[in-house]
């Protein structure tokens, strides 16, 4: 589906379509058009609009489709859908209008968020043909990239995102990326983190069943209450992987993952505002 037929669809369609709104996918449009602009040499022009550029880029990530299939719909070559979506990406990352607030927003203590909630999802990919094991999740039972969220409760945004091999641990990943928190920040993980109160002392974990044992009535209260709260980051995950790039068995290069998932969680903060 083209532009101009895209744009007689109504809110809810296009949303579904893209994965964005209509605001943001102007936004997108804009900026690929002012990168054109500074240009000097525009080189061998496309058959393609930039509405539709950008159109093919959102359909790539919603729909994770290969190339080849993209191409044909669009009846192009190939290795043009795959220029296009490089670039159409490199210039959304550049003009950092989708930037993520960072870890050093974690240490403000003029902020709004007095929540901090930290989770890990994890996207499938091919089986690698090296060190396999580094990558083999056995949470998942299949080799992963492991993606670390944290999220504002408050605001609903996401600060950082950090990325690993799917056969680190949770609570390894968090020491790995050295985040560090205002004392005032209340901090809360799953199971995975259990002993980040070193480090914070503000945070909480579910409470483990200790083996052989049985978790007590007040145990179990308390840990319900942290996972009506936890649930938020869940649902930030399962956003994300609405687009299908997330989702589904990744099959690219692994370093143009960890930027194609700052990008989208970027897209959909934007989104919030």
């Amino acid at each position: 589906m083209k532009y101009s037929q895209a744009i007689k669809l109504s809110s809810r369609e296009f949303k579904r379509l893209t994965g964005v709104k209509r605001q943001t996918f102007r936004l997108m449009v804009r900026l690929v058009k002012a990168q054109q602009k500074q240009k000097k040499k525009l080189g061998r022009p496309t058959s393609l609009i930039v509405e539709d550029r950008v159109l093919v880029t959102l359909q790539y990530w919603r729909e994770y489709r290969t190339y080849f299939h993209i191409s044909k719909d669009w009846k192009i070559a190939e290795s043009t859908v795959y220029r296009i979506v490089r670039k159409v990406e490199n210039i959304l990352i550049q003009s950092r209008k989708f930037s993520l607030p960072g870890k050093k927003k974690l240490l403000d203590s003029s902020g709004d968020e007095k929540l901090i909630l930290i989770d890990v999802m994890e996207s499938p990919i091919e089986r690698p043909k090296k060190h396999q094991k580094i990558f083999y999740s056995g949470k998942q039972g299949e080799h992963t990239l492991k993606t670390q969220v944290v999220l504002g409760e408050q605001t609903g945004k996401i600060i950082c995102l950090a990325h690993e091999k799917g056969r680190t641990h949770d609570f390894k990943l968090f020491k790995k990326t050295n985040l560090r928190f205002h004392q005032l920040l209340r901090v809360i993980g799953d199971k995975g983190y259990q002993g980040i109160t070193k480090i914070h002392e503000n945070s909480e974990t579910p409470i483990k069943k200790p083996r052989g044992g049985k978790l007590t009535k007040e145990q179990k209260k308390y840990n319900r209450q942290l996972n009506r709260l936890r649930i938020a980051v869940e649902h930030i995950n399962r956003r994300l992987k609405i687009f299908k790039i997330l989702s589904y068995r990744y099959r690219n290069r692994h370093r143009r993952f960890g930027l194609r998932a700052n990008l989208i969680a970027g897209v959909y903060n934007h989104e919030l505002a």
